[in-house]
């Protein structure tokens, strides 16, 4: 995400947070009910993050007990105002983090999205399938009735019956009929092909041929890291994860792009190692099962803040 685009997320949260807080504190009239509705009607993003707002109120925004104490001891409009200001300052920080990551910019005017643990799949015209992983978005066209996607954020897995172009930030996947993957990383693409060949065309560098069973990363200026792998192997387009002697701290990197929330480690984690079999959609049962099988706890500050820690250590 651009600062530009970080800059407008926090903005349109902060302004979500205060639009709460005046409503809890009872402030909204007749008029300032309808500015809600206004502010509300403005765009998709407006309405999506005021649904979250609302949702994330009862697990981010519990009032202190000498807020409510004082509160209750005097409830007079200066006492409520209080209130709601320090309702607004206690929801900013996580509205911001929900317009980040639930909810982030390139998803709102995308033509197909997932939020964080979520997972898609639709049908293309004319043949073929895209599904999108966790957090991801992407855009749909077509030239000369041949698709054409614009990976926008995340990873897509793609089912291709012809010709079909995948345009990513560092260059184009050019693809006949076959399966293959992509996954947008901070610094380039991981691309694997599953089933037939793909052609690989960085921005500022030359074309390589990725052949099935082969994955690479795609970046601006070359592919690199040409590797085979098994492509039977079940993934996250069956919603698991598998892993054999994997360092504990890159599974909690991966699990917690699945994963609402903040997720917290120690660094003496890291060197633990984990393997099997986890299912997708249930990361809390993950989380006790790592919990089962290594020496960690884990600790649930709030559904969407949880620790871990050595079962040695206090969390």
């Amino acid at each position: 995400m651009s600062v530009q685009l970080d800059s407008q997320a926090r903005q349109l949260a902060r302004e979500a947070a205060q639009w709460l807080a005046r409503q809890d504190a009872g402030e909204l009239d007749a008029d300032g009910a309808l500015q809600l509705q206004h502010w509300r009607a403005r765009s998709a993003a407006h309405e999506a993050l005021w649904q979250k707002a609302e949702q994330l109120r009862q697990r981010f925004s519990q009032v202190p007990p000498p807020i409510g104490l004082s509160c209750l001891d005097r409830p007079d409009r200066q006492r409520r105002k209080l209130l709601g200001q320090a309702l607004a300052l206690g929801a900013v920080a996580p509205l911001a983090w929900v317009a980040y990551r639930q909810l982030p910019m390139t998803r709102w005017g995308a033509d197909l999205a997932t939020a964080t643990g979520e997972r898609r799949g639709v049908e293309l015209a004319g043949g073929g399938r895209v599904q999108l992983n966790t957090a991801s978005a992407v855009n749909i066209a077509f030239e000369a009735g041949r698709p054409r996607l614009h990976l926008l954020r995340g990873e897509i897995a793609v089912d291709s019956v012809g010709p079909l172009q995948v345009q990513t930030r560092d260059g184009r996947i050019l693809a006949g009929a076959g399966s293959f993957c992509v996954r947008e990383g901070e610094q380039d693409c991981e691309v694997s092909a599953l089933r037939g060949a793909l052609r690989l065309l960085p921005r500022q560098g030359g074309e390589t041929v990725l052949e099935s069973g082969q994955r690479a990363r795609l970046s601006a200026h070359q592919v690199q890291g040409v590797e085979a792998f098994d492509p039977q192997m079940p993934s996250w387009q069956q919603g698991v994860l598998i892993v054999q002697a994997q360092p504990l701290g890159h599974f909690l990197r991966e699990l917690d792009r699945y994963r609402p929330g903040v997720l917290r480690w120690q660094p003496s984690l890291e060197r633990l190692a984990v393997t099997g079999t986890f299912a997708l959609d249930d990361t809390d049962r993950i989380l006790a099962l790592l919990a089962a099988s290594l020496p960690l706890r884990v600790q649930y500050h709030t559904r969407y803040w949880v620790s871990l820690s050595a079962r040695s250590a206090v969390a």
